[in-house]
């Protein structure tokens, strides 16, 4: 197994021949340079803090815009119950013609058995009493 390599940072020297005053040209913004205390120079450029976007002002809304806004809903409320009730009423008027057909439908079927039976069957004994009608069956205990 061989030896870990072990690297250690070489710091850097300015070189006391190289000038430490960069001209710059115009439209660039300027380096600004630090002389730290171990005497070497860090340059960059100044960087400005970020500034937030301005908040724009909203317009303010008037009370009437508001009235008025709050008055379609309702209205639009009022007629979209309006046409449910008229809906409902419909229906409601419907189910109620349908069980009168239907009734009437049953007891004109009632009364139709009664006639033609009373008419069609003629098995009994009849006794008549103080001019009433009565019909005793064949099959009397």
């Amino acid at each position: 197994m061989s030896a870990p390599e072990v690297h250690r940072p070489v710091p850097l020297v300015p070189s006391p021949t190289a000038p430490l005053a960069p001209t710059q040209p115009g439209g660039i913004p300027s380096v600004a340079s630090i002389v730290l205390p171990d005497g070497r120079v860090v340059t960059g450029y100044a960087v400005a803090p970020a500034q937030p976007e301005p908040v724009t002002a909203k317009p303010a809304v008037s009370r009437a815009a508001v009235n008025v806004a709050l008055g379609g809903v309702g209205f639009l409320a009022v007629c979209g119950g309006l046409f449910l009730l008229t809906a409902f009423v419909t229906a409601l008027t419907a189910l109620v013609t349908q069980l009168v057909i239907l009734a009437a439908v049953i007891f004109g079927g009632w009364v139709a058995v009664q006639v033609f039976s009373a008419s069609g069957h003629r098995g009994g004994t009849t006794v008549n009493i103080r001019k009433a009608v009565i019909k005793r069956s064949h099959f009397h205990g």
